[in-house]
């Protein structure tokens, strides 16, 4: 039987996407290597939104960060880490992942991960879910933010911040 991981949930309404942006900004202070941010959403809800503007926060505003929907993983040098960016939506089968070096990502880098449910049991358990969903405007989003063990503590921060 698996120990029960301490989690904690945060609540945002985002009323455009600049908000979602912020929002991401928020949260790219806190990371550190080996961390893992799984962004879920139906498509459009925001989730390469957030990862460009976590990864333009930390490795600089002007960097071209094109979404990962073909070549599956985009990586980006920060000063700290790296950070590898997945969008994992025509992953057949959580195995493939391993051909685009997850292992690596997960253990050493900062792994951004859009469609984590296609990694099955190969999600880590010590994450930060960040759920995206449509809000009441054209532009409204909201957002469910809930960290798994370290990042259970660490969620605080955005809370008080």
């Amino acid at each position: 039987m698996a120990d029960a991981v301490e989690s904690d949930t945060l609540h945002v309404a985002l009323a455009d996407p600049e908000a979602t942006q912020r929002l991401a900004a928020a949260v790219a202070p806190l990371l550190r290597a080996g961390d893992t941010i799984a962004l879920h959403g139906d498509l459009g809800a925001g989730k390469t939104t957030f990862a460009r503007a976590l990864i333009r926060t930390l490795c600089g505003d002007e960097l071209d960060v094109p979404s990962p929907t073909f070549t599956l993983v985009q990586t980006y040098a920060a000063p700290d880490f790296d950070i590898w960016h997945f969008d994992l939506y025509r992953l057949k089968k959580p195995e493939d992942a391993v051909e685009l070096d997850i292992e690596d990502a997960l253990a050493e880098g900062v792994s951004l991960i859009e469609w984590p449910d296609r990694l099955g049991s190969w999600l880590p358990v010590d994450r930060l879910d960040v759920r995206l969903s449509y809000g009441e405007g054209e532009t409204a989003r909201r957002a469910i933010l809930t960290g798994h063990g370290g990042w259970a503590r660490r969620i605080g921060h955005l809370r008080h911040g």
